[in-house]
């Protein structure tokens, strides 16, 4: 899909992915942009320097997505392309982290996926026409070592958008997955915060949000599913499918590497 003459929305545009995604778009002429955060002022200054049209939103309530769609198509018509890019780190740690802190991970990595399609899919599926774009994370499809609520709400945001693609593409729908490994966010920099944790996002580079909209905007005009600005992901998933029980050996392997060298 070109942008050109699209309508296109982007949430969790306030900053980082979100916020280089729409810097990006902007410059392939779209019918009109809209951006969306929960930071009313942070999105709002997004816009202004962009050009682009700001509508403030929390995407972990169906009430907020609901509301979103409906305002942007209230204004702009019919939503061509949607970037669920929203997200939270959520708790450091297992199953010992709050009931609550998992349900609000829960709520922004995935359910804001959900209730998008749900509001979505009925007129796209009319038209024949339309795009869902979810940003999930390499964690996604390999693990995010400090932090289970991160990786397994990754992993069912990557799953969701799958079941998408296989049920819809051939109704005109297309989905796409993007899934970055280390990119210099906010939500990075808590990440980095635990030694351990930051040990697999360091291993192959840190990218600019810049960059991974570049790559976004590349893997949207071919209309592919798994868009991976950091390519070794590709070869760390196939080990995964292909040797799971070395794969384990080797993020075993890399914790403990981790510890050692932040405890020494």
């Amino acid at each position: 899909m070109e942008l050109t003459d699209r309508c296109v929305v982007v949430t969790g545009a306030a900053s980082g992915i979100g916020r280089g995604l729409a810097h990006r778009f902007v410059l392939e002429r779209p019918r009109a942009l809209i951006v969306s955060d929960v930071d009313a002022a942070g999105v709002q200054a997004v816009a202004d320097a962009i050009g682009a049209e700001a509508v403030a939103a929390d995407v972990g309530s169906a009430e907020g997505v609901e509301g979103l769609v409906a305002a942007v198509e209230g204004t702009f018509g019919p939503i061509d392309l949607f970037v669920s890019n929203a997200g939270i780190g959520g708790p450091i740690g297992g199953p010992e982290a709050p009931d609550a802190e998992w349900q609000r991970t829960w709520e922004v990595n995935v359910m804001s996926h959900v209730w998008a399609a749900r509001a979505l899919l009925p007129g796209m599926v009319a038209r024949g026409d339309g795009y869902l774009v979810s940003t999930a994370s390499a964690a996604g499809l390999l693990t995010q070592i400090s932090a289970a609520a991160y990786s397994a709400t990754k992993h069912a945001a990557v799953a969701f958008a799958e079941w998408l693609s296989i049920n819809y593409r051939d109704r005109g729908i297309k989905v796409s997955c993007l899934c970055p490994q280390g990119v210099r966010t906010p939500l990075l920099d808590a990440a980095l915060a635990d030694p351990v944790g930051a040990a697999p996002l360091l291993s192959e580079g840190l990218l600019d949000p810049e960059e991974v909209a570049e790559v976004a905007l590349a893997g949207i005009r071919a209309e592919r599913f798994l868009i991976l600005p950091h390519p070794r992901v590709a070869d760390y998933l196939a080990l995964k499918g292909s040797e799971p029980e070395r794969w384990l050996a080797g993020m075993r392997k890399l914790v403990r590497e981790a510890r050692r060298t932040s405890e020494g």
